[in-house]
């Protein structure tokens, strides 16, 4: 696994693309797939209150005009980042005043060990490289393999588990605007999304878009790839890959949330007793960011 999962490692790490215009979508000038939960509707009717709840990338090139926005505009308070230790050293993110900063870590640990594992030569990796290096990995059934394992291994692993309650406990206790994010604002920080939407009683359906917009964001990228896979003969498969780890497989977050719904009982449930998040906490979630 250890000679695959650096390779992998540079999807964590991608550098800003051009974001295409999606519903919410909050146009950053340094910060990637930026958007804010406000405006999405739940199952009672209530709307989430905008400029509030606000998910994306990490915040390492964040831009002045960004600062002053994210003060002012969203009245931020608190940043949960959920990117393990070096990531987050490799990349800081940018410091504003006044605003708390949450590390937790949700990736299990045996794909931290692996990711870590080949850091330095990411790091120093071009993306010419970069994508290079993922089309190759792309056709190795190890690599499709991990890509399928990373969701599920999320939710199951009991410290990221924790985590993910720790951040709703978190963002309950906001005492303005709340921001969360990964390295590319797609898988964990999507998850953490899924997590608020559903203790705020969202749809599926809503939890499920919500998530899959972050493939609009990253096509320019999954295009590019998915064209040189052709070219070589690939197929769904080795396009599945590449569609996981560049963009977001909508196919695994569902499949991983039917996972949850046989192992847990629901979304709900799962919140209540995994994440520790209780039915008054969650009304009391819905007090402050439903109208």
């Amino acid at each position: 696994m250890k000679t695959i999962l650096p390779v992998l490692a540079m999807s964590m790490i991608l550098t800003a693309c051009n974001p295409a215009s999606g519903h919410r979508t909050i146009p950053f000038e340094g910060i990637e797939n930026g958007r804010d939960l406000g405006g999405l509707l739940v199952e009672d009717g209530r709307t989430i209150r905008t400029g509030l709840l606000i998910r994306s990338g990490n915040l390492h090139r964040a831009t002045d005009a960004d600062a002053r926005r994210l003060k002012e505009q969203f009245r931020l308070t608190d940043v949960f980042d959920f990117r393990y230790e070096a990531e987050a050293a490799a990349d800081p993110d940018r410091e504003l005043e006044g605003v708390r900063y949450v590390h937790l870590s949700t990736l299990p640990q045996r794909f931290i060990d692996g990711f870590s594992s080949g850091r330095t030569d990411t790091a120093q990796a071009n993306s010419r490289d970069f994508m290079a290096a993922l089309v190759q990995y792309a056709f190795s059934p190890q690599a499709q393999e991990m890509a399928r394992a990373i969701y599920p291994a999320i939710v199951t692993d009991t410290l990221s588990q924790r985590r993910y309650g720790d951040f709703l406990h978190g963002v309950l206790a906001a005492e303005g605007g709340a921001l969360w994010h990964c390295s590319q604002g797609k898988d964990r920080a999507g998850w953490a999304s899924a997590f608020v939407l559903g203790a705020l009683e969202a749809t599926r359906e809503t939890i499920v878009e919500d998530f899959d917009l972050s493939n609009r964001y990253y096509a320019p990228y999954v295009e590019k790839l998915l064209a040189q896979i052709d070219e070589m003969g690939g197929g769904e498969p080795e396009r599945a890959f590449i569609r996981a780890m560049v963009g977001v497989s909508r196919q695994n977050f569902e499949t991983t949330l039917d996972l949850i719904d046989e192992q847990y009982g629901s979304l709900g449930q799962y919140i209540e007793n995994q994440l520790r998040f209780t039915k008054d906490e969650q009304e009391q979630l819905k007090s402050k960011y439903l109208k």
